[in-house]
């Protein structure tokens, strides 16, 4: 009963860098870029939260500095694909390298690295946090109460404005979008960077709530879980929060069968995210399922020139 009322109270803790990071990677996907840079966007983010708190800032104050963050060092990824036109595997990949390489470098400029900060305490709904078993899921810090709102948001705007609609438009048929007056290029900048501030803010959530400090390559792969996740969910906000539920319920199971003291091996339990993340892209590989709902033009460049 012990291990599963643990597992419970930290499962939120775990999923929502997970749906934070998926939600970013669905908005830019959405209107066709495909964006492989969650990983270093994601420490940025943490790093910049991080920082913030050690100079004295708030956690709230820091969290949007993470979203700020990744919103800005997303600008020179969304300059090589939407108007340079580089290869956008390839530049998601290099974004990662490159911030891998800056966090590293200003953490350690800076001395930064592994020093404690406040974070942000936890906030109890009232009787429901005193309920048995599941009541610390109601004991959590704002962001996991935010997490169902901003869900429901990007869902609401993707699904139900206008300015959604022609981003969804972008990402299907960029040419059927340009000739009907939607500025292509100047969406998919724009979501961009719209995606890029929550990614950032996942990585924020890691650097301030989860663990209170910076640490080099503190994600460890959790930003190429996210890019699996979207797979996984069909580009559709309300599964991805589904889906980070279950990555991270079996992320978090981790440490609560180590303290139970059910002893496996170590480097296979560190390895099950990872597996799963596997088996769940292979399985929609071989089942193809929602293989309409994967924008038409994910990872095509577009130039009006070429407009047929």
């Amino acid at each position: 009963m012990n291990l599963i009322t643990g597992w419970i109270g930290t499962l939120p803790d775990f999923a929502v860098p997970l749906a934070l990071a998926a939600l970013g990677l669905i908005i830019s996907e959405r209107a066709g870029v495909l964006s492989l840079g969650a990983e270093g966007l994601m420490l940025v983010g943490a790093l910049a939260g991080a920082g913030a708190q050690l100079c004295h800032h708030g956690a709230g104050f820091a969290l949007i500095m993470s979203m700020i963050a990744g919103a800005a060092v997303s600008v020179l990824f969304a300059i090589m694909v939407v108007w340079l036109r580089v290869n956008q595997v390839i530049a998601g990949l290099a974004l990662v390298f490159f911030c891998e390489g800056l966090t590293s470098l200003v953490g350690t400029l800076a001395g930064w690295t592994d020093q404690p900060i406040p974070g942000l305490p936890a906030i109890a709904l009232g009787p429901l946090a005193r309920l048995p078993v599941v009541g610390s899921i109601f004991n959590q810090n704002p962001i996991v109460y935010l997490v169902p709102l901003i869900v429901i948001a990007v869902a609401w705007y993707l699904e139900r404005t206008l300015s959604g609609l022609r981003l969804r438009a972008v990402g299907e048929n960029p040419q059927a979008a340009d000739a009907s007056g939607v500025p292509v290029l100047r969406i998919r900048f724009l979501a961009i960077l719209a995606g890029s501030s929550l990614v950032g803010l996942a990585g924020g959530y890691l650097g301030v709530v989860s663990t209170h400090m910076w640490i080099p390559d503190m994600t460890s792969g959790r930003g190429w879980i996210a890019v699996a996740l979207v797979i996984f969910a069909r580009w559709s906000p309300g599964r991805a929060l589904a889906g980070a539920l279950l990555f991270g319920g079996i992320e978090a199971l981790i440490p609560q069968m180590a303290a139970a003291g059910i002893n496996l091996p170590q480097y296979y339990v560190l390895s099950t995210p990872y597996v799963i993340t596997l088996a769940v892209m292979v399985r929609a590989a071989i089942a193809r399922r929602g293989i309409n709902d994967i924008p038409c033009a994910l990872g095509e460049p577009y130039l009006r020139e070429e407009r047929r």
